[in-house]
């Protein structure tokens, strides 16, 4: 019988927390090994990796505002969006075991971005330790036709004009200035994280008992790190973290494309890229010591403050630039770890807004066509292939972003560094 898992210290919830599976949506949580710790899938979340990615275009608003409609019509013919959503790439076998080892890297070698890319993107484009045979066939073919799409629910493609500076320090080495026009691009791993996600946590229940676990309650199934079914999750759930990776690589490689032949010259240099859903082993410091902790944060980001060692040299003095995300008529927000944040909540901060209803209900409360020209009446385009979608992610359908930024900062989880607001998105 295994020993009884516990955590190391309490567990956090962001200030964008909200009902989820089995952990809340904006919760995190370490465990650690050699004290029966546990990973769950449901702790982790479906959309594996679902993270942000942000570009600096080189443009400002006054360059942008001839041809913006130009750039929304590219992008949406460009980028695959919406439930289901196909792209051209078709992977095979071999090109499926590649992507799943490799994620940013496979993808820089099949064409899709250059190698400078790498050095902004969260454990540099690769997460080691995936094992592709952990995935089943189920899952990759869900997935052999959606690399290089957005799919639906928040995901999105929106590019954004800085509005405001909160610390022009840090925003000038992040290369931010007031009327700068960026791109954002929020997705994940699609299909195959899904299915994961779903076949994982049918696997810990129904093996719960087998390892000495009492459920309180059926959502947080889980399974000792140690044991054979927690590292196969581990090894699965890393294979679907490249998979996001590639998959917002691709993206960003369409995405230039796209804004190439509406701007020709202008090169899309990343300033970096943050996942959510995920479970990293990384190093904390608890009572004191030095403590290998698998980091669960499902609707939560990295946040590692300045002087991390696994932050790329252009950040070390600044920390990690956090991602905030907005939906389609809100502002985002990009923010840097602090120090404070290792002992606050592991190194985490909060990753979105929240939803403050349910898809369902806010369907019910509004017209996808009316959201449309609301939006586009304060200067907003919307592109998408739902009206219903549009209606699920109605901007009121959230919490105020502004104001779970502002906790995030005053609580010392990420300090605000800019404020971005949508000029054009890309809805799924």
């Amino acid at each position: 019988m295994s020993r009884p898992c516990r955590v190391l210290l309490k567990p956090h919830a962001m200030p964008d927390a909200h009902w989820g599976y089995g952990f809340p949506i904006g919760g995190v949580a370490a465990f650690d090994p050699e004290q029966g710790g546990v990973v769950s899938a449901g702790g982790v979340g479906f959309d594996i990796s679902c993270g942000v990615r942000t570009l600096h275009t080189g443009l400002n608003i006054a360059e942008l505002r001839p041809r913006k409609q130009a750039l929304a019509d590219a992008l949406y013919r460009t980028v695959p969006a919406g439930v289901g959503s196909r792209g051209k790439i078709h992977l095979n076998h071999k090109s499926m075991q590649g992507m799943l080892t490799g994620g940013a890297q496979w993808a820089l070698d099949q064409g899709f971005g250059d190698e400078q890319d790498l050095e902004r993107i969260e454990e540099h484009g690769c997460m080691a330790g995936a094992e592709p045979h952990y995935v089943s066939p189920r899952a990759r073919e869900r997935q052999k036709d959606e690399m290089g799409t957005l799919g639906s629910g928040n995901h999105y493609l929106e590019v954004q004009r800085v509005t405001e500076i909160f610390d022009q320090t840090v925003a000038n080495i992040f290369g931010l200035r007031v009327d700068d026009v960026v791109m954002s691009i929020h997705c994940g791993s699609r299909g195959l994280g899904h299915q994961i996600g779903t076949e994982f946590l049918k696997d810990m229940a129904m093996s719960a008992a087998q390892y000495n676990i009492v459920l309180p309650d059926r959502e947080l199934a889980c399974a000792p790190l140690t044991s054979p079914l927690g590292k196969h999750y581990l090894g699965a759930m890393r294979a679907a973290i490249n998979c996001a990776l590639a998959n917002r690589q691709i993206i960003t490689h369409l995405t230039r494309q796209a804004v190439a032949g509406v701007f020709p010259g202008i090169q899309l240099d990343l300033l970096y890229d943050v996942s959510h859903n995920t479970c990293k082993l990384e190093q904390h410091t608890v009572n004191g010591q030095q403590k290998n902790l698998f980091v669960h944060r499902k609707g939560a980001t990295r946040a590692f403050g300045p002087g991390h060692p696994d932050l790329p040299a252009v950040f070390k003095d600044t920390g990690q630039p956090v991602l905030i995300g907005g939906s389609m008529g809100t502002s985002s927000y990009v923010l840097c770890g602090t120090k404070a944040c290792e002992q606050l909540a592991f190194s985490s901060a909060c990753h979105g807004a929240g939803r403050a209803m349910s898809r369902s209900q806010a369907s019910k409360r509004w017209q996808g066509k009316t959201l449309v020209d609301a939006l586009a009446a304060q200067g907003i385009i919307i592109r998408s292939p739902s009206l219903r979608g549009v209606a699920e992610e109605a901007p009121a359908a959230y919490k105020d972003v502004s104001a779970v930024v502002d906790v995030a900062d005053r609580a010392g989880l990420a300090r605000k560094v800019a404020k971005l607001e949508p000029v054009i998105c890309i809805k799924g």
